[in-house]
């Protein structure tokens, strides 16, 4: 066995919301004998559970799941943080002879694990948070993000303008260090680029139109199941308006709605337009990684030949008897 063997297997599994990840990970998971672990910024978050679209334990079907409800929405969960738990689970699921496995659609999230990013502390500035959130208040979260736009380009077009807390922290970074974040994560890589494990990387994609369709059923889905009860026992219980958890999809403008911001339909229109832009900059994040095998999904999700295709990558990735694996 050469040096490169003798790294951990790691199987990840992505792509944009609502394309199907979850029901196809479980099949997968079966075959291999894998543990999931989840790649889902919003997924470690207690008590938010209907708009993360989280799987309750009920439904995993006997899978173990991993870095799912770790934290109270008050927690400021980091990638940094995610990347060091992920990392330490990796090991442990590997240790007892199973196969880790990553699904989930947060890019930065997801790549920080597969290549070893180094997170370097950068600091912080209050006084600049502050400044740039009387700016937005003044301005406008547009008017915030353009300012993103004119020294990051990149960052800004990966981030929606109302994510706030994003912009605000890659102005942050350059404010701090004078180059973008978008550099500053490139230089976090590494210069070998080499990643501490044996990857097989699987993105999922379907139709762009198919693909919305199937976005805005489940936020219908979501609404049907109590997604404003569930925001509104958030607030309820303290939960501040600006903790980074309640900035999510789904969150913020069902807050904006309880607040009076804005009347039911436009908050799930504005989730809807939203949500749909958000996979758009996913597919966008994930075409940057090299590695990564696309399957187009179509609307063939639980196809059996689309499936056994799917395990005939990893298969051949890891080296593993898939005729044993599937009988």
């Amino acid at each position: 066995m050469n040096e490169l063997d003798k790294r951990p297997p790691l199987l990840v599994l992505v792509g944009p919301t609502a394309v199907g990840k979850t029901a196809l990970s479980l099949l997968i998971a079966k075959v291999f004998n894998a543990e999931i672990i989840s790649g889902d910024s919003m997924q470690v978050y207690r008590r938010m559970d209907i708009g993360t679209a989280k799987l309750m334990p009920q439904e995993r079907e006997g899978v173990p799941h991993h870095l799912i409800d770790i934290c109270e929405p008050e927690h400021p969960f980091s990638v940094s943080e995610f990347q060091s738990l992920c990392s330490e689970k990796i090991q442990d699921i590997y240790s007892r002879g199973r196969l880790p496995f990553i699904v989930g659609g947060t890019g930065l999230y997801v790549e920080s694990v597969c290549y070893g990013f180094q997170f370097h502390d950068i600091g912080a500035s209050n006084e600049f948070r502050e400044e740039m959130r009387a700016f937005a208040r003044k301005h406008g979260a547009q008017a915030l993000h353009d300012r993103l736009t004119k020294v990051d380009a990149h960052t800004a077009a990966k981030l929606h303008f109302n994510d706030e807390g994003r912009v605000i922290r890659a102005l942050e970074v350059f404010h701090l260090t004078g180059k973008p974040l978008s550099i500053v994560q490139e230089q976090s890589r590494g210069d070998d680029k080499k990643s501490p494990y044996r990857l097989c990387l699987i993105g999922l994609t379907m139709d762009r139109a198919d693909l919305y369709r199937r976005i805005e059923q489940r936020i219908d889905e979501m609404l049907d199941a109590g997604l404003v009860e569930e925001v509104r026992s958030l607030l309820r219980a303290g939960v501040p308006r600006d903790a980074i958890s309640m900035r999510g999809l789904g969150y913020k403008e069902i807050t904006a709605y309880l607040a009076g911001e804005v009347n039911f339909a436009a908050a799930v229109e504005i989730l809807k337009r939203d949500t749909r832009h958000f996979a758009k900059r996913q597919l966008s994040w994930f075409r940057h990684m090299k590695e990564l095998e696309w399957v187009d999904v179509g609307d063939g999700a639980k196809n059996t030949e689309l499936f056994i295709q799917i395990c005939a990558i990893i298969a051949g990735k890891f080296q593993i008897d898939l005729e044993y694996n599937l009988s």
